[in-house]
């Protein structure tokens, strides 16, 4: 509760501990979510993702840039690759982000995915609800880019922004209905390279195609960000959108499936944790289950259902 006051008081270190606290799940992580929840939802959320080498994280410095301009806060959440020795972030995209580091109003954290298919860690949307917590106007997650599985990002953000660049086999990676899908913008990066006028048709030409499903007819946009090229834009569109979603109502509804998807992966999140919990105090028991199993004298299936009726029993209890 302490940090949590501090937070809201404007303190950085604050901020950082608390992101600390909910990335190692640390005792006391889920007391100062309930704590924090309260202040949140006043933050407008911008995923960028895309395939690596698509030029994100410069895209995201240009950005912050161009919000800072407009003297708005910012957060960044730089999502990488785990590490396998340390479980934590691998890359440090903060290195490519050094023109807006040592700006007071904007906070960079570097988050790893901890195995995640969707690219994004249960803690990524803690951390944002912290940033929002703590009073940025604009959080911004850049997912580490790994191609179809980077879905999660348009359950957490308010809009979603793909980046693609031409020349490098993107432009086949970008017209995959599922990648399709993700942007609600789409920016063709490093525009400046021999190709990309016919990558901007292609995702014009599938758009078009797909157009009869969307309300939102999602721009694209050249850009070449290390140039500052079409950055401007990039906001312009970014600001065009959220009216768009708050003119139609969109926003509170996407926030409500947010919440929904959230409380799920919460709930999944705490009968791992009793499940885990379970295991560590019936060590010998499960491991002669599991030789059983491995005789063929019970089966998985039998076991996962007794399981899961032992820690529904012990969530009863814990609730009464």
């Amino acid at each position: 509760m302490d940090l949590v006051d501090e937070l809201r008081k404007g303190s950085v270190r604050a901020l950082a501990k608390l992101i600390t606290l909910v990335e190692n799940e640390q005792e006391g992580a889920l007391t100062a979510m309930e704590s924090i929840y309260p202040y949140t939802g006043n933050s407008y959320i911008i995923g960028i993702t895309g395939p690596p080498g698509a030029g994100k994280s410069t895209l995201t410095d240009k950005i912050t840039k161009e919000l800072r301009r407009q003297n708005h806060t910012v957060g960044i959440i730089a999502v990488d690759p785990t590490s396998p020795f340390s479980g934590g972030a691998l890359l440090g995209d903060r290195v490519r982000m050094q023109g807006v580091s040592n700006d007071e109003g904007v906070f960079i954290r570097s988050m790893a995915t901890r195995g995640t298919l969707g690219g994004l860690s249960r803690a990524t949307a803690d951390t944002a609800k912290i940033l929002d917590a703590f009073g940025k106007d604009f959080v911004i997650i850049e997912t580490v880019g790994v191609g179809q599985d980077e879905v999660d990002i348009i359950r957490t953000a308010d809009v979603s922004i793909l980046v693609v660049i031409p020349g490098s086999g993107d432009d086949i990676q970008a017209i995959k209905a599922g990648i399709m899908e993700i942007g609600d913008i789409f920016v063709v990066n490093k525009a400046d390279r021999e190709g990309a006028d016919k990558l901007v048709t292609e995702i014009r030409v599938m758009l078009d195609l797909s157009s009869n499903t969307r309300e939102w007819s999602p721009p694209i946009v050249k850009t070449v960000a290390t140039e500052d090229e079409g950055v401007d834009t990039v906001v312009e569109k970014i600001s065009e959108h959220r009216e768009y979603l708050i003119k139609t109502g969109t926003l509170a509804s996407k926030r409500k499936e947010r919440i929904r998807s959230e409380f799920t992966k919460i709930v999944e999140h705490e009968i791992f944790r009793h499940f885990d919990s379970l295991i560590k105090k019936n060590t010998d028991l499960f491991d002669k289950r599991i030789e059983d199993i491995a005789d063929k004298k019970e089966d998985p299936y039998r076991l996962a259902k007794e399981a899961v009726q032992i820690i529904a029993k012990q969530i009863s209890c814990n609730a009464e």
